[in-house]
């Protein structure tokens, strides 16, 4: 499979190491250019590209940089991808940490995968946002395994859905539905799903917990 990934950060990087272990063909890109990201190419074998590249011919695509730089993303930054290409968003809102205060968030009350589809223009599916980093190459386990972890994946596109849920799995993990992207809340900082390393069960009991409103924490 064809996969673009753009941000070569802690999840881009581990996740370019799994899906190129897997067998699929994976360019990277980051803000910085691809001349920064030859040591991660040599490790690999992803090609490093620039960011208006990243999304030529893939099936997926993965958007996973900080939250308040999705503006900055060339415009169209999509185009040229694969009918149908299911695009992943690993984001999270962090106000006073990193991203200050989006008043479409706060304000407004979109998620924060609502707010970037409006930016990118094209659904996206929520996942791996509440993930650390180092479980997935440390944590993958096959089907069945008892202590296989579970990942949330909240989209309103239930086939590019489907087609992320069967990825995460060929990564080694299990996935519970988390319903369309105005539910996405669920799965935001400070609920219970966020971080959680456990099983379906668990997962999914989370989710039905959660509360809409946001912690002190990760409010602007």
């Amino acid at each position: 499979m064809k996969i673009g990934i753009i941000g070569a950060g802690n999840i881009g990087g581990n996740l370019t190491r799994r899906l190129t272990a897997l067998g699929h063909h994976v360019s990277v890109a980051n803000s910085r250019g691809p001349h920064t990201l030859t040591a991660l190419a040599e490790e690999t074998g992803a090609t490093p590209v620039p960011v208006e590249e990243a999304a030529r011919d893939a099936e997926v695509v993965v958007v996973t940089i900080p939250l308040k730089a999705i503006p900055d993303l060339p415009s169209g930054v999509l185009d040229g991808a694969a009918d149908g290409v299911a695009v992943i968003d690993t984001n999270n809102y962090y106000p006073r940490q990193r991203d200050g205060r989006i008043a479409a968030i706060e304000d407004e009350g979109l998620t924060e995968s609502r707010w970037t589809e409006r930016h990118l223009g094209h659904p996206v599916i929520k996942a791996f946002n509440g993930t650390y980093a180092q479980d997935i190459l440390e944590r993958p386990r096959p089907a069945g395994a008892p202590d296989r972890m579970a990942l949330p994946v909240a989209g309103d596109d239930e086939a590019a859905k489907a087609g992320v849920r069967s990825l995460i799995d060929e990564l080694g993990f299990d996935t519970v539905d988390a319903g369309g992207i105005d539910e996405s809340w669920r799965q935001q900082p400070g609920t219970p799903v966020y971080g959680l390393r456990s099983g379906v069960e668990d997962v999914t009991n989370a989710l039905a917990e959660a509360e809409p409103e946001r912690t002190a924490e990760f409010k602007g």
